[in-house]
């Protein structure tokens, strides 16, 4: 394993082969996000996002409590996550500079490994892919604080789950379960914590065994158009598109099913 661990220790990007794992390392504050964190995780994803060797993105918080309860609300000194000066800043990607990024064209995963919620939430429902431990909790608690989710979440819920369901949360700021998370489809697996890094490796080997320019134009495809009609969507020639169809990966896919064997994908 390559640990490319930036300036601060709080946040750690370590590669294996073509899978990244991104872990907010803050467990004595529930992986709260403060300005320092949140500027890391921001510097994380601007560098994941220009490094072609990448082609799965893991991203969880330490320890089995939690995965990030949001905003470091004991860090408030006005410049933190929650203090007026922030919101006034333009905020590139939303919370940790996830949930709103639209630019990040390999899939991620969200390993949620206990509570999440505020930005933690939002940074969820920023991924692609979500397995929760069995103890995992769901929320955006922000109105019961005087804040709000508006680092993603009040925009982003609604379209994920019926608009009741999402403004019951929204409104009265209600935990959900890991169970009723699977009911409503904001996750895709819930396990017991101790099968939790099994489910998220398998799900992982299976995007992997994927060819990876086909999943990153299938990424963006789907990130770009969802403001347009199917057929609209349908007309896009995305350049990742073309450049899928029209590379060696397209090639070595159908002649390695003529030859039964597993592909081998160089991701050009």
């Amino acid at each position: 394993m390559n640990d490319d661990t930036g300036p601060t220790d709080e946040v750690r990007l370590e590669r294996e082969g073509h899978l990244a794992r991104v872990t907010i390392d803050r467990p004595k504050v529930l992986n709260a996000v403060d300005q320092k964190t949140l500027r890391r995780l921001q510097d994380i994803w601007d560098e994941l996002e220009t490094d072609d060797d990448v082609r799965l993105v893991i991203l969880t918080g330490a320890g089995e409590r939690s995965f990030c309860v949001g905003a470091d609300m004991s860090a408030e000194d006005g410049d933190g996550p929650d203090g007026l000066r922030y919101w006034a800043e333009e905020r590139a990607g939303g919370f940790g500079g996830l949930s709103l990024r639209d630019t990040l064209d390999v899939p991620v995963i969200a390993r949620v490994n206990g509570y999440a919620l505020g930005g933690g939430f939002e940074m969820m429902l920023g991924a692609d892919l979500v397995v929760a431990a069995d103890h995992a909790q769901f929320a955006l608690p922000e109105p019961r604080v005087g804040r709000l989710p508006a680092d993603g979440g009040m925009p982003l819920l609604p379209r994920r789950i019926p608009r009741v369901f999402a403004m019951e949360m929204l409104l009265t700021g209600r935990r959900i379960s890991a169970e009723e998370a699977l009911r409503f489809g904001l996750v895709n697996r819930v396990v017991p914590m101790s099968d939790l890094d099994d489910a998220v490796d398998e799900l992982a080997q299976q995007v992997l065994a994927c060819a990876p320019l086909s999943v990153k134009a299938i990424k963006q495809l789907v990130q770009r158009t969802g403001h347009l009609t199917p057929q609209e969507a349908q007309g896009i020639r995305l350049p990742t598109v073309l450049a899928a169809f029209d590379s060696e990966d397209g090639q070595e896919g159908p002649r390695a099913f003529r030859e039964k064997r597993v592909p081998v994908w160089k991701g050009r």
